[in-house]
């Protein structure tokens, strides 16, 4: 079986699959559904696995099929994709592009890239849902999602943008009252502000011990206050409400302004956060999403904030 054979062979099964019968396939593709019965039986003659089961009623897809047919679609959408590329290239890429991220981040690093990429590309138009919650990209018709944590392996194509810091900080005029903690240990004699993610988790407070051991504290056993949103964990702390661990992304002008003083640097362990951009994984992703993820990452890529080093942060401290 030839290239040509081949690829008439496997749009024969997919059709038939997506129809329900032969004779539907061979009435969408303009052949007889003997011609889709023979492209299928050469189709599985030269793999030499069966495909499908044939009944006068029904059809139905062995587990090899089921296999076969995955591959299958991803072939047949990297040729589509192929053909959009090419017509790509002589105009510019239109279009709609739905984007899921946080509010926070959202509104302070992604909001921001936008308008520059709308100027640059006339034709497209964005959309974009500015909710905490975990979305499920493909179920729900997203083409990109912005989203920070302990992000999971997907079958979604992951590009990183950021690792979170965090830091640990109160007020100035929080420790002018109630003095800087010099360990660890002397938390528990603080007011805590503990946060809380949307599936119930507090975030544990990590620090390094002489000997190279991490300690965990668990600020909601003993906090006076606990947030969802990352943003007033910034306020409730600039607010003298007590200590807390916030990213470094956050908090920066708060730092950089001495609103906030960063505490016990050299015991705490950053919590290991990253944010990345992820969307389904094509041969061929569409122009228009190719160009708005190039965007966003060349912009969130020069935005300071997202980078501050580490070893800098030290002069922000109480």
């Amino acid at each position: 079986m030839d290239s040509s054979q081949r690829v008439r062979a496997i749009m024969s099964l997919v059709q038939a699959v997506d129809a329900g019968s032969f004779a539907a396939a061979g009435r969408q593709l303009g052949v007889t559904s003997a011609a889709v019965s023979k492209n299928v039986a050469g189709l599985e003659k030269g793999l030499g696995v069966r495909l499908m089961n044939r009944t006068t009623r029904t059809l139905k897809l062995t587990e090899e099929g089921e296999a076969f047919l995955h591959q299958a679609r991803i072939a047949l959408e990297a040729l589509d994709a192929a053909v959009d590329t090419v017509a790509a290239h002589r105009a510019l890429p239109a279009g709609r592009v739905r984007i899921s991220t946080s509010s926070a981040f959202g509104r302070d690093h992604v909001l921001p890239a936008l308008p520059a990429l709308l100027d640059r590309y006339p034709g497209l138009s964005v959309e974009v849902d500015f909710d905490d919650r975990l979305v499920d990209i493909v179920r729900d018709g997203y083409d990109i999602a912005v989203r920070g944590g302990n992000i999971p392996d997907s079958a979604l194509v992951t590009r990183p943008i950021c690792r979170l810091n965090t830091v640990l900080v109160a007020s100035p005029a929080y420790l002018a009252e109630n003095g800087a903690p010099e360990t660890p240990q002397a938390l528990q004699t603080h007011r805590l502000i503990a946060r809380r993610f949307l599936g119930g988790q507090v975030s544990q407070w990590n620090f390094r011990g002489d000997d190279g051991s991490i300690t965990t504290l668990d600020p909601a056993s003993k906090a006076m206050l606990t947030l969802s949103a990352p943003e007033a964990v910034v306020q409730a702390a600039c607010d003298s409400a007590g200590i807390a661990e916030v990213g470094v992304h956050v908090a920066w002008d708060r730092l950089a302004s001495g609103s906030l003083k960063i505490l016990l640097f050299p015991y705490y362990q950053p919590a290991t956060y990253e944010m990345v951009m992820q969307y389904p994984h094509r041969a061929l992703v569409p122009p228009r999403v190719q160009v708005t993820v190039r965007h966003l990452l060349e912009a969130l890529t020069a935005d300071n904030k997202l980078h501050v080093p580490i070893n800098t942060l030290n002069a922000y401290t109480a």
